[in-house]
C-alpha cells in the first residue's frame, strides 16, 4: 500500500470519527432539548393547572355551587321539606326547648312604628354568611316562616371555618324568595363567609339596626313589635352534622339538640309573628307549642 492510499485513508477515517462524533453531540444536544422541553412542559402544565383553580374558585359559577360560597349548595327536596313542613306535633312536644336555659330574654319587646310592606306586617333580617350564630338562628327562621308562607329556594352554606363554631350547617337566605299572604320576609345577609360585602342595608333599615343592635350579627325586627339581638341557642348543637342531618332531627326527634335548639326558636318567632298578624292563621297561632312560647314573650 503506497503512503499516498493511507493517507487518503487515514483521512477518512478521521471525517468519520468526526462526523460520529459531530452526531452524538447532536443527539446529546437534542436529548437535553427533549428533556429540558418535557421538563417546561410539565412546569407549564402546572401552571395552567394553578391558574384554573385559582381562576375557578373565584368564578361567580363556584362561588354559586360551593357550600361556603354566597349561593350555596342547592338542597334536595327531601331535606327542603323536612325543614318547611315540621309536623306540629313535633313543635308542640319541644316547646321553647333549650332556648331560654341559653338566652332567658331571646325576643325584646320594643314600641316603635308597625314595620310593614305594602301594608303587611315586616319581619327583617340583618345577618352575615360568616356568623355562627347567623347560622344557628336561620334554621328556627325558616322553621317558622314556613309557618306563614314558602320559600324557594333554600340553599345550603357552612358559617367560616375560622371563626367560633366553625364550619357550623345552616342555610343562606340570599336570593332567596318567600311569599305569605300574611307578612313580608325581608332577609339581608350582609357578609359572604370570608368577610366580603354581600347586601348593603337600606337606609331606613340600617337606622333600625343601629337603633337596637349596633352592626351585631344576629339582628331581627319582628314588626317593630320584637327584636332578636342576641342567638337564641348554642350553635355547638348543630356541630358535625349535615345539612340532611339537621333537618331529619328538627323534623322527627324532639329530643334532639338541633330540635330543642331551632323547633324551640321557631315556636317563639312564630308566638311573636302571630302578635303582627292579629294570631293568623288560627291552627298556628293556637297551637301547644306557640301557645307555650307565648308565654316567654
Amino acid at each position: 500500500m503506497s503512503k499516498g492510499t493511507r493517507l487518503r485513508q487515514q483521512s477518512a477515517r478521521e471525517k468519520i470519527a468526526a462526523q460520529r462524533a459531530a452526531a452524538r453531540r447532536a443527539e446529546i444536544r437534542r436529548r437535553a432539548l427533549i428533556t429540558a422541553g418535557s421538563v417546561i412542559a410539565v412546569i407549564a402544565i402546572v401552571v395552567a393547572f394553578v391558574v384554573i383553580k385559582v381562576s375557578t374558585s373565584n368564578s361567580p359559577s363556584s362561588k354559586g355551587s360551593g357550600s361556603g360560597s354566597v349561593t350555596g349548595t342547592a338542597l334536595p327536596a327531601s331535606v327542603i321539606k323536612d325543614i318547611t313542613t315540621v309536623p306540629a306535633s313535633t313543635l308542640n312536644a319541644v316547646g321553647t326547648g333549650s332556648v331560654l336555659s341559653y338566652n332567658p330574654s331571646p325576643l325584646t319587646p320594643v314600641s316603635n312604628t308597625p314595620l310593614k310592606v305594602n301594608g303587611k306586617p315586616e319581619m327583617l333580617y340583618i345577618g352575615a354568611e360568616f356568623c355562627p350564630y347567623c347560622a344557628a338562628e336561620r334554621w328556627g327562621m325558616a322553621i317558622a316562616l314556613s309557618r306563614f308562607g314558602t320559600f324557594s329556594p333554600l340553599h345550603g352554606i357552612h358559617s367560616s371555618s375560622t371563626d367560633t363554631d366553625p364550619n357550623t350547617p345552616t342555610l343562606t337566605f340570599y336570593k332567596s324568595t318567600y311569599t305569605s299572604k300574611y307578612l313580608v320576609f325581608t332577609p339581608v345577609e350582609n357578609e359572604t363567609v370570608s368577610h366580603a360585602l354581600l347586601q348593603t342595608p337600606t337606609s331606613a333599615q340600617q337606622a333600625l339596626w343601629n337603633k337596637y343592635n349596633p352592626n351585631a350579627y344576629p339582628f331581627v325586627d319582628i314588626g317593630n313589635k320584637y327584636v332578636i339581638k342576641a342567638p337564641s341557642y348554642d350553635p355547638q348543637a348543630l356541630a358535625g352534622l349535615t345539612w340532611a342531618q339537621v333537618a331529619a332531627d328538627v323534623h322527627n326527634s324532639p329530643s334532639s339538640a338541633p330540635a330543642q335548639g331551632a323547633d324551640g326558636t321557631a315556636n317563639l318567632i312564630t308566638a311573636a309573628i302571630c302578635k303582627m298578624t292579629g294570631g293568623q292563621p288560627g291552627n298556628v297561632c293556637n297551637s301547644a307549642g306557640v301557645v307555650k312560647a307565648s308565654g316567654s314573650l
